[in-house]
């Protein structure tokens, strides 16, 4: 996993590979699942607006805490599958590297991605 490039290219590149091994294990098109992979791509990419005045500090208070609620979401999902299953443990732990710079990204580095996702369109068709 230390290729060059983009993080969020590292990581949808090997998302892409995992989804072609369970299509070919399953003889079945994984729609929803690609479905949702895409969607993690476009929310990987935001990149939050810079505000055109000053943000007051309730409104700070009131996004971090629906940031908050989402990441308790994505924890309590990610920490079941990996209680109920050693193979995602196994391959969150030895993907680390790829994701954990993507999710863990500041709003600069996120504009990085977004630069190099607009002409790549983030996906392959197949």
């Amino acid at each position: 996993m230390a290729e060059g490039g983009k993080p969020d290219a590292q990581l949808f590149q090997l998302l892409s590979n995992l989804l072609q091994q369970v299509e070919s294990l399953s003889n079945q098109e994984e729609v929803e699942l690609r479905a949702k992979i895409q969607a993690l791509g476009l929310e990987v990419t935001k990149v939050p607006s810079k505000p055109s005045e000053d943000i007051g500090e309730l409104e700070i208070a009131a996004e971090l805490d629906k940031l908050s609620a989402k990441l308790d979401d994505v924890d309590k999902m990610i920490s079941s599958t990996m209680a109920e299953d050693p193979q995602v443990r196994s391959l969150l732990s030895s993907t680390s590297d790829v994701w954990m710079p993507v999710i863990t990204a500041s709003a600069d580095q996120r504009r990085g991605f977004t630069a190099g996702t607009s002409s790549e369109g983030g996906q392959k068709e197949e």
